[in-house]
């Protein structure tokens, strides 16, 4: 498929790529609970994450879920701040689900996430039908805020925390494909970029317990999953010591702990940051055949006066550093990803055609591409002036999205002639004759479906590609 088009995101992902960071939506459980909870998820992967928590806390007060928002007695937007559009597309959500309200008045409505942390109570003033706002880390807070509405009452919990992980929850899996699932392993982020809110609504950076970790993977292990993917907004910075101080766990050593729970179970991991990401962590998943060779490892920038404003803590060399230490451990045929922000505070012609060399040098296999939009409360929206026309923006993305075309399209050319090893996810998007899955670096892999199903592992030639997919035959 072709690259996903917006007016201020456009990029080249696969459409399950895509998926991972669009809207989805509550799945049916019908367990005779007296209540009906339905929920949109909106932003990166630890929102699905935290809705699968949030789920779970819901049931055991009383909730089945529902994929039908006109059945709902209780509706939560989990919401996604880091750019305006994300945060106008909930306000015209809200506005598109006053209509199921005035419907059934009793109907409860709820933002939840980084929207709800950034805005807390002013989006009880500015938008009239919610009536709970609840920030990430006041999940458990639900049982008594919904009280607290069923009393009549608004309810506010946006309190951050230094602690909370959720380790003992265990998550029902609404996003999940029944094949691959998240793992949130940290929660927060203490890198302060200049341009991100996430600091604001996520708080600081906290590991969970590597054992609760273990242990949910060896659940999904038992419960027939094929792949798990560990999240953290900067997963390589994840550290955990046992209270008693006999045991300490970096990032790689967790990663060898999940691979070992099932070898014959994926294991991915998103995001890195490329200040953290080190040599033993590239050694591990080269060491262990299950962990996938892919990285998703934003640059931002190809200039380092750009990365400096932008507080990155890396500069250029750094980050070819990196990536140079990836094709030398992993091989050309590691997949890597990036982010790129076109525009920056101040950035000029010059130091755009930085990115741009950058893009050529690394050949990212596909990038999540924006032009800067400010967000209130950054260090940017407070220090730096956003002094470069729309119009100018838009033309550096332009130029940005054409250069990743081009490479996407040639990075794939690469796989062609080649046998992948595809996990099944289901039927491709065009036809129940074919099947859809993803090989080791994350591409989607198309190929009729003979006898395979979702959750088989089969090995595919592929035969042709475009810019976004990869088309092949199975070999029996």
């Amino acid at each position: 498929m072709d690259p996903i088009v917006d007016l201020d995101f456009i990029d080249n992902r696969t459409p399950e790529q895509a998926a991972a960071c669009d809207t989805k939506v509550t799945a049916e459980t019908n367990t005779g609970k007296g209540r009906k909870l339905y929920i949109e998820s909106y932003g990166c992967q630890m929102n699905f994450s935290d809705s699968e928590i949030v789920s779970s806390i819901m049931f055991e007060q009383g909730f089945d879920t529902t994929a039908d928002i006109a059945q709902a007695d209780l509706v939560f937007l989990n919401t996604c701040s880091i750019r305006e559009k994300a945060e106008q597309t909930v306000r015209n959500r809200l506005g598109q689900i006053n209509y199921y309200k005035k419907k059934k008045p009793a109907m409860m409505v709820g933002v939840l996430g980084c929207m709800a942390e950034r805005l807390k109570k002013s989006l009880l003033e500015e938008e009239k039908i919610v009536d709970l706002v609840v920030g990430p880390d006041a999940y458990r807070d639900l049982p008594n805020l919904i009280s607290e509405v069923d009393g009549g009452q608004k309810a506010v919990n946006v309190l951050l925390s230094r602690e909370e992980t959720y380790a003992d929850i265990n998550p029902i899996r609404l996003n999940s494909n029944g094949v691959s699932a998240y793992i949130s392993i940290m929660r927060g982020c203490d890198n302060m970029c200049s341009f991100c809110v996430v600091p604001f609504t996520r708080g600081r950076e906290r590991s969970r317990d590597a054992n609760s970790i273990v242990r949910e993977a060896q659940a999904l292990s038992d419960q027939g999953y094929k792949e798990v993917t560990l999240l953290g907004q900067n997963v390589d910075s994840y550290k955990w010591a046992s209270e008693d101080g006999t045991e300490s766990v970096n990032f790689a050593q967790l990663l060898e702990k999940v691979a070992l729970v099932d070898t014959n179970m994926r294991v991915r991991f998103s995001t890195s940051h490329p200040k953290d990401i080190t040599d033993e962590v590239l050694y591990t998943i080269k060491k262990h055949d299950n962990i996938c060779k892919y990285i998703h490892l934003p640059a931002q920038s190809g200039n380092s006066r750009v990365l400096e404003i932008m507080n990155r803590t890396y500069d250029r060399a750094w980050y070819l550093n990196r990536v140079d230490a990836i094709r030398r451990i992993l091989g050309n045929e590691c997949g890597i990803s990036s982010d790129m922000i076109a525009g920056f505070c101040t950035e000029t012609e010059e130091e755009h055609q930085d990115t741009l060399t950058l893009m050529d040098y690394v050949q990212y296999d596909y990038s999540y591409m924006f032009f800067y939009s400010e967000r209130p409360g950054t260090l940017a929206a407070r220090k730096l002036e956003d002094d470069i026309p729309l119009e100018v923006k838009k033309r550096r993305l332009a130029e940005i999205i054409e250069k990743q075309r081009e490479t996407s399209l040639n990075r794939n050319k690469l796989d062609v002639g080649r046998v992948h090893k595809v996990l099944v996810e289901g039927f491709s998007k065009k036809s129940d004759e074919q099947l859809s899955g993803r090989n080791d670096q994350n591409k989607v892999v198309i190929f009729d479906k003979k006898h395979y199903k979702k959750g088989d592992y089969v090995n595919v030639f592929v035969h042709d590609c475009s810019v976004g997919t990869l088309f092949g035959k199975a070999i029996d």
